[in-house]
């Protein structure tokens, strides 16, 4: 996944001035590194180690380099004395890739890299009575299969939202409730569709199949056999011949939509509100349901900071903060009392809390051969057969 950073101010961030650490600057005067409390977990935190190295996307980790207005991270720093150095990265493989160097002791990963990372050792457990803002981010979240293993939590979930469809209308009539626009249907629009570029939308295809052609047996869009998968690769081949362009640059797809190049296709909420109310697009849920994100922050397994790595993980989960850098973002916050701290109407524009309408997104999750729908009978594809497969639809 690539996202960036919106444009868009609020009041509600620029007017946060402090925002505080509960309780984790006293928490525990074990030295560093926390105690292994067994699960490769800590069990109790240490001094800080005055520094901490983050990994995430464009965007989620702001200090006023960009905008002197938009910083959550000094405030951090001064609480806890861990100074933060940070690297943005483009797509979920580059963070894969950059988590091997051992350079980082926290990544902000998406479900399409987190699985791979705790299949490859490179992030721990955690122990969430050491994150106390914890406690306060939404049920739904929590203890899934793209942020837990084996009943252990993997990290903190962060901002999520859904991948939706957009179209415009004076092109795309009537208004429609079905992804058949961009499948079946999408040579009405031949040369002017839009898919996301990554081997994950696979899932968005496969979501598609759940409902017309359920004698696939598809129960969760990331839990594909082979006859399954090919289906689904069959299906995008077809699309290929009206896709006018694949986009992960979310500039791009503002862009195309606003000239017309683009009139029908996938899109997030953020852009749909960058382009602005006098353009003629609009955006829905379809009746299938659709993909999504629900990103994590995650600690490295050799972590060099891991004391620090905790206090960021409940920093950045408190309402405070998560507020700031999930509207800063373009998406739903994950602390259920976020929403009193962004501007008025945020909140309702990502459907922050709403569980029937989260109970419709099949949240990214990383394609792995045990299947993530509960078989035993059948192996199903991995990320790599995934990745392959997307490149032989694209050609």
């Amino acid at each position: 996944m690539k996202r960036f950073a919106t444009p868009r101010r609020s009041a509600a961030m620029l007017g946060l001035a402090l925002l505080a650490v509960p309780t984790l600057t006293g928490c525990g005067t074990a030295t560093s590194p926390p105690d292994d409390g067994g699960g490769g977990e800590a069990s109790e935190l240490g001094e800080f180690e005055g520094q901490v190295s983050l990994l995430a996307w464009p965007g989620y980790v702001e200090d006023g380099t960009n905008d002197p207005e938009v910083d959550w991270v000094s405030a951090f720093e001064e609480e806890t004395g861990c100074t933060v150095s940070s690297k943005a990265y483009g797509t979920s493989d580059e963070a894969f890739s950059l988590m091997k160097t051992g350079d980082y002791d926290v990544v902000a990963a998406s479900g399409d890299a987190s699985l791979r990372l705790v299949a490859a050792g490179d992030v721990a457990p955690v122990n969430t009575d050491l994150i106390p803002n914890y406690e306060g981010i939404y049920d739904f979240l929590k203890m899934q299969s793209w942020n837990s293993a084996d009943g252990e939590a993997y990290g903190v979930p962060h901002g999520y939202g859904a991948n939706l469809l957009m179209y415009n209308t004076e092109v795309v009539t009537p208004a429609p409730t079905s992804w058949d626009v961009v499948f079946d249907g999408s040579s009405a629009y031949k040369g002017a569709v839009t898919a996301y570029d990554s081997p994950i939308y696979i899932a968005d295809a496969a979501v598609y199949l759940m409902a017309h052609q359920p004698e696939l047996g598809i129960e969760n869009p990331y839990a594909l056999d082979e006859t399954q998968l090919a289906a689904a690769v069959e299906l995008l081949k077809e699309q290929r011949q009206n896709v006018g362009e694949y986009w992960s640059d979310y500039l791009k797809s503002i862009q195309a939509f606003e000239t017309g190049d683009t009139v029908v296709g996938t899109t997030w909420q953020v852009i749909r509100n960058a382009i602005g109310d006098g353009a003629p697009v609009e955006v829905v849920l379809p009746e299938e349901g659709a993909t999504g994100w629900s990103d994590t922050w995650m600690i490295a397994a050799e972590a060099k900071n891991p004391n620090c790595a905790y206090a960021w993980l409940n920093y950045i989960a408190s309402p405070e903060a998560n507020a700031q850098a999930t509207e800063y973002f373009g998406e739903a916050p994950s602390n259920e009392a976020a929403c009193a701290f962004r501007s008025e109407g945020s909140c309702e524009t990502f459907h922050a809390g709403d569980e029937e309408y989260a109970a419709q997104i099949w949240y990214w999750s990383t394609p792995i051969a045990e299947c993530l729908d509960g078989r035993t009978d059948v192996e199903c594809t991995d990320y790599s057969q995934w990745t392959t497969a997307w490149q032989e639809i694209k050609g």
